[in-house]
C-alpha cells in the first residue's frame, strides 16, 4: 500500500523558512508527478507547486520566488523549501504523488505550517 508521509511543518515567524519533506513508501514505482497543495481555514485547497520526475516545476503565483520544490527520485522523496514566509502562508500542507495529471492522486496526511506576524 502506497503511503506518503510529510514532515517539517511547524511554527515560524514571518520572514522565516521551513523545509517540508514528503517520503513515499510501499512502492518501488517512482511517480511521475509530485507536488504540494495547501488549505487554510475556511478556504479551498490550492495548488502550491508541482515537480515532474525529470525535474520540471510549476508554482502558484503567490509563492513564486519564495518556495522551491525539489525531489530525490532515488529516495522517492519530494521537498518544499519555503523562504520569506508570510502569515498568509499559514495552512495545512498536503503532499501528493500521481502517475499523471489525469490519474488519481495519492495523498499524505498533511502537516501544519503556521507563520506568525
Amino acid at each position: 500500500q502506497v503511503r506518503l508521509v510529510e514532515s517539517g511543518g511547524g511554527l515560524v515567524q514571518a520572514g522565516g523558512s521551513l523545509r517540508l519533506s514528503c517520503a513515499v513508501s510501499g512502492t518501488i514505482f517512482t511517480f511521475n508527478i509530485m507536488g504540494w497543495y495547501r488549505q487554510a481555514p475556511g478556504k479551498q485547497r490550492e495548488l502550491v507547486a508541482t515537480i515532474t520526475r525529470d525535474g520540471s516545476t510549476n508554482y502558484a503565483d503567490s509563492v513564486k520566488g519564495r518556495f522551491t520544490i525539489s525531489r530525490d527520485n532515488a529516495k522517492n522523496t519530494a521537498y518544499l523549501q519555503m523562504n520569506s514566509l508570510k502569515p498568509e502562508d499559514t495552512a495545512v500542507y498536503y503532499c501528493y504523488a500521481a502517475i499523471s495529471v489525469i490519474t488519481p492522486k495519492n495523498w499524505g496526511q498533511g502537516t501544519q505550517v503556521t507563520v506568525s506576524s
